[in-house]
């Protein structure tokens, strides 16, 4: 009999066997050839899949928070302007962090399932002289998603440098990093990129490296420093050993083994079978009478969704039902809202058996929860979006 649940949430996420078993060998030295090839791997096969081929990966031991912070403690001298636009718990955060380095941070919020209209933003680009701005591609709080492309444009517009967390979607959401024009797209491992936690990563355009070249002041977090980073980053890659801090050895290894399997899928294939995922839970989801927290369709991610609870069901009662289903799904993360919604994670490998197998379980604890509906029509509303 099969004990394992099925892992539903927004990270960590279900990983492909060959993953696994990449993680499981035995722990080489990080000098030793067969890793140094790993890592030199992992790090060109990177700017294949954020589509920057002129651009620096860098590979860290951490969360997706490491990213974050790399990012802008490098790039943020004290005094700089910032521009942070949020949809979600994340972006608060990240005001939050860079206000830490001395930043000059304007907010800008959207409404609750919403995203800030472009005009809005380009009105502040033009009285802002901002250095950088940044924004969420997918907000894991609110499954809102922002489209990178225009943002991108507008930061070069008005010669801002601009980061991108794409934590929730590097390797699920479309991203075109050099052609979009943006400067930092930073993620985690645990997410689409399919490899458990513990591995911070982004790609940096050459004009995003040559602000942090030319700073005035050293950077303030010594372990996220650049300088001690970039020389480790190119000895690997050149075929080196090199040493400033022990790198996840494991992890490394699976993180190439992953990248190996999204590359031989194609970035193209990749992005439409997330966006067909996503809308066969969208639209089960509407056929079960619940509503989401985006306000659209052209807003809602593909790699996660965050429906409401139905009026009068309790959350936790409604999760331990689908828990006891074969399924672990997520609460709510954004604070104004956290116990009215549940989330659900569709991303990486997710495939047709996972998403039926979710959506039936959802039915059923919703049957057992007394909300009225006809049973089987999500099921069968995902099957004709899948067929």
């Amino acid at each position: 009999m099969k004990s394992r649940k099925l892992l539903m949430i927004p990270g960590p996420i279900e990983f492909e066997p060959e993953v696994l078993s990449a993680l499981g060998q035995p722990t080489t030295s990080h000098v030793a050839p067969n890793f140094i090839q790993s890592f030199g791997n992992a790090l060109r096969m990177m700017r294949e899949v954020w589509l920057a081929p002129t651009s620096q990966p860098f590979i860290m031991a951490g969360t997706g928070t490491l990213a974050m912070d790399m990012a802008g403690s490098n790039l943020i001298e004290k005094g700089d302007k910032v521009l942070v636009i949020s949809t979600g718990y994340f972006g608060a955060r990240y005001a939050e962090l860079l206000a830490r380095y001395g930043a000059e941070v304007t907010f800008l919020q959207s409404e609750i399932g919403d995203v800030v209209p472009l005009e809005i933003i380009e009105e502040e680009l033009k009285i802002g002289h901002y250095k950088l701005l940044t924004f969420t591609h997918v907000d894991t709080s609110t499954a809102v998603m922002v489209d990178p492309k225009p943002i991108g444009e507008l930061a070069q517009k008005y010669h801002v440098l601009s980061v991108l967390d794409g934590v929730c979607s590097v390797a699920g959401e479309e991203i075109r990093q050099e052609e979009w024009g943006i400067d930092v797209v930073l993620t985690a491992s645990q997410k689409a990129i399919g490899v458990p936690p513990g591995l911070a990563l982004m790609v940096v355009s050459e004009k995003a490296m040559n602000v942090w070249k030319n700073r005035k002041s050293p950077v303030a977090n010594y372990y996220s420093d650049w300088t001690n980073w970039l020389p480790i980053m190119q000895a690997y890659e050149a075929g080196n050993p090199s040493y400033f801090g022990t790198p996840a050895v494991n992890l490394v290894m699976a993180l190439e083994k992953s990248l190996e399997i999204i590359l031989a899928e194609g970035m193209d294939a990749r992005f439409a079978r997330h966006q067909l995922m996503a809308k066969a839970f969208r639209e089960a989801i509407k056929a079960l009478g619940l509503t989401s927290i985006p306000f659209d369709d052209q807003v809602s991610a593909a790699t996660l969704s965050a429906p409401f609870y139905p009026s009068g069901m309790k959350g936790g009662e409604f999760l331990n039902q689908v828990n006891k289903e074969g399924v672990i799904l997520a609460g709510g993360l954004l604070p104004e809202i956290k116990g009215d919604y549940f989330r659900i994670g569709h991303m990486g490998s997710i495939n047709r058996a996972d998403t039926l197998a979710t959506i039936s379980a959802i039915e059923e604890a919703l049957r057992k929860g007394g909300h009225p509906f006809e049973m089987g029509a999500g099921i069968k509303a995902a099957q004709q979006v899948l067929s």
